[in-house]
């Protein structure tokens, strides 16, 4: 059984989340009331992509030279006993954090099987669980599955970036949507958005409310059908 997935983003009204081009005061509106939903919603853990991940890596990277061959199972660290869980999908195990957790939540890593021996002997060392979900491919759904049977996770926040968000929305894992839509208009062409996958069938929502916060930021709730 899998957690009751939420995906928690902020966009531009044209969908676009890279905030280089908006203005600052905007940007700061934006990422207060993001924070502030994000602690509301009271998720066990909250769940990004390896680019989003990377974004928070201390330091170069330091790789570890596994002494054994490590079994391909759940490996939970001593200091991650309870969450909230920062977790990350990382299918080339190209994620060097140096850290083993961000503003205090335990880091956790989705993998495939064909990790290098190598990358998890890093992992150990620097304190940061992991799960294993597919031997070649990540599985989304396996490895929510692994999330909630290992670690308690019952309730996630899937906060981007648009490919990991266009992933689970192809895999029909998401649950519900919270979206701030800041009152700006980017336009920049080939920008990340809030989906980015490949064409596929558009999924169904229901509107759960609409809310005007401040600075004019619009704050819409879905459930999928």
């Amino acid at each position: 059984m899998k957690p009751y997935v939420i995906m928690h983003m902020g966009s531009s009204i044209d969908g676009r989340i890279v905030p280089s081009q908006w203005p600052e005061e905007m940007t700061a509106a934006l990422t207060t009331i993001y924070e502030r939903l994000h602690q509301q919603m009271n998720g066990d853990a909250w769940l990004v992509g390896r680019v989003t991940m990377a974004e928070f890596a201390a330091g170069d990277p330091r790789p570890a030279e596994a002494v054994e061959a490590l079994p391909r199972t759940t490996w939970k660290a001593p200091r991650a006993s309870q969450g909230p869980y920062a977790v990350a999908v990382d299918q080339g195990a190209k994620l060097h954090m140096n850290i083993d957790a961000i503003n205090g939540d335990p880091i956790v890593m989705i993998l495939p099987e064909t990790v290098p021996d190598n990358h998890l002997a890093e992992l150990r060392r620097d304190g940061i669980s992991y799960v294993f979900a597919g031997h070649n491919e990540i599985d989304l759904a396996l490895a929510l599955e692994r999330l909630r049977a290992d670690f308690g996770i019952e309730r996630l926040l899937l906060e981007g970036g648009g490919g990991i968000n266009g992933g689970f929305l192809s895999a029909g894992l998401i649950d519900e949507i919270s979206l701030l839509i800041l009152p700006v208009a980017d336009g920049g062409k080939d920008m990340p958005m809030t989906f980015d996958r490949a064409p596929a069938p558009a999924k169904p929502l229901s509107l759960v409310s609409v809310e005007q916060l401040e600075g004019d930021i619009i704050h819409l709730r879905y459930r999928t059908r």
